[in-house]
């Protein structure tokens, strides 16, 4: 009896067909992951096309309607600025009598000190304050009334812009020799909102700068309360800020009406920057 013995293993082919096998599930997959991703970003074209086509025809006019009513309200019309005046009630302390017969004693000891302390004679320094005896000095009610109805005004142009910039980015069309005046159109428009965009973005700086410059201003009163000017500039202040507001009202209006015209004057070439070649013929 002839025993058969197994014919040995080809591991080499084997491992062969594994990574065939493996290659060719991976490119599946790889494909599979890739086309979702296309149509995940399709999506996210189409969505961002119907926001922005509606921001256009819609939102925008609608929106300037509402700040040009919004300036003729009474709050951006105030004839006397006095009546946006708020008060700072900072008492200011009792002067303090020295005692004659200690005064020489005194100065130079207290010169003596600031010498040691490397003090100069000519510095003067204001009455530390702790805590105030009226509480927290408020902010002028009015003023942040107003800024809090701004504020989501400016926020909301910088969104919308950025939403309508990246719809015109995305009509672009890829780079070409010749016919690329509608793409010049396009690039003009988001230039456009780009400094739109920027310039509303300043306008939030503009808020903060007053509030950061009136509260250096009234820290000021509290250690120097018996200096008037320092009141009157907080007066200042607060007369510049409103005037301020009611100009960025406008100009908030008057950017939604450019773009809305803007954009409603070359929507053509927006869309479509290339015409075709058999356009081109006739």
């Amino acid at each position: 009896m002839v025993l058969r013995t197994a014919a040995p293993i080809k591991w080499h082919v084997v491992l062969l067909d594994c990574h065939s096998t493996w290659f060719y599930f991976h490119s599946r997959f790889i494909r599979c992951v890739r086309k979702l991703l296309f149509s995940q970003v399709d999506a996210f074209r189409e969505r961002i096309t119907g926001e922005a086509e509606n921001l256009v025809a819609d939102f925008f006019p609608k929106k300037l309607l509402e700040l040009d009513s919004f300036l003729k309200e009474p709050i951006l019309n105030v004839a006397d600025l006095k009546d946006i005046h708020s008060e700072i009630n900072v008492k200011v302390p009792d002067p303090i009598i020295l005692n004659n017969s200690h005064d020489g004693v005194d100065v130079q000891n207290s010169r003596k000190r600031k010498m040691e302390d490397g003090l100069d004679d000519n510095c003067q320094d204001g009455p530390k304050v702790f805590v105030m005896p009226g509480g927290m000095i408020k902010s002028n009610g009015q003023l942040v009334d107003l800024i809090e109805r701004v504020k989501p005004e400016i926020r909301t142009l910088i969104e919308k812009c950025n939403t309508v910039k990246m719809w015109v980015q995305l009509l672009i069309p890829r780079i070409e020799d010749g016919n690329n005046f509608g793409v010049s159109i396009q690039e003009e428009t988001v230039a456009e909102l780009r400094t739109v965009e920027g310039e509303a973005a300043s306008y939030l700086d503009q808020i903060s700068r007053y509030y950061i410059t009136r509260a250096k201003l009234v820290s000021k009163i509290t250690k120097y309360p018996h200096v008037e000017d320092y009141q009157r500039t907080v007066t200042e202040i607060d007369e510049k800020e409103y005037i301020s507001l009611k100009i960025i009202v406008s100009e908030l209006r008057n950017q939604y009406v450019t773009l809305h015209d803007m954009i409603l004057k070359n929507i053509e070439k927006i869309k479509r920057p290339r015409s075709s070649n058999n356009e081109a013929l006739y």
